[in-house]
C-alpha cells in the first residue's frame, strides 16, 4: 500500500500548500472505476485509507455497503461502481476508501484504485455531452463537468448528488451511534 500512502501523502501536501482559500482550486483527486477515471474538488477528500472490514447494514440499497470504525467514528461507506450501476468489482489490495466531507456529512467511498492529484483550469473543463446520455444517464447525474489533462479526459463528480435521501438515513444512523458511544 505504499502507492496508497504516497498519493495520500501528495494529497495532503497539495492541501497544506498555502493557507490561502484559493490553495486548493483547479485540484482534483482522481481514482479508476471501471474503465473510467474520475475525479473530485481535493477540498471534498478530508483523506484516504485502505480497505477494511465493513458492518453491512440489512435493507439498504446494495451499493451502500455498511459501516466502518474510523479512529471510533463510524461512517457509512458506499461503492462507487455500484452506484453507477457498474458491473462489480473483487477487492484486492489498490482498493481503498477515499473519506469526504459533503455538507458536513462525512461518507467513504470504495474506489477501485486512487489515480493522482491533478490541477485543471477552469478552461479546460467542459459540460457533459447532452447526446448519448441514454446508456450512462445514472452516471451522468453525478458528473457535472469533463475536465481535459493532457491528452486524457476525467469526469468531474459533484459529491452532493452522490448522496441521495437514502444514504442521508445511513448518514443519521451512523451519526447516532457517534453520539451514543460519546464520539461526536
Amino acid at each position: 500500500m505504499d502507492e496508497t500512502k504516497e498519493l495520500k501523502t501528495r494529497a495532503d501536501e497539495s492541501q497544506s500548500i498555502s493557507t490561502e482559500p484559493d490553495a486548493q482550486k483547479g485540484k482534483y483527486m482522481t481514482f479508476k472505476s471501471g474503465n473510467e477515471y474520475f475525479g473530485m474538488k481535493i477540498q471534498y477528500v478530508n483523506e484516504i485509507i485502505q480497505f477494511q472490514a465493513i458492518t453491512a447494514i440489512p435493507e439498504t440499497e446494495d451499493y451502500i455497503k455498511g459501516l466502518i470504525n474510523l479512529r471510533g467514528k463510524v461512517i457509512p461507506v458506499i461503492d462507487v461502481r455500484l452506484r453507477f450501476k457498474q458491473e462489480p468489482f473483487e477487492y484486492n489490495d489498490r482498493t481503498c476508501i477515499i473519506v469526504i466531507n459533503v455538507k458536513s456529512t462525512v461518507v467513504g467511498l470504495i474506489v477501485e484504485q486512487i489515480a493522482e492529484v491533478v490541477e485543471i483550469k477552469e478552461e479546460n473543463i467542459l459540460p457533459p455531452p447532452a447526446i448519448g446520455r441514454s446508456d450512462k444517464a445514472h452516471q451522468n447525474k453525478y458528473v457535472y463537468g469533463i475536465g481535459k489533462v493532457g491528452d486524457a479526459v476525467k469526469l468531474l463528480l459533484d459529491p452532493d448528488k452522490l448522496l441521495n435521501d437514502e444514504d442521508l438515513s445511513v448518514v443519521e444512523q451512523a451519526d447516532q451511534i457517534n453520539i451514543e458511544e460519546g464520539e461526536v
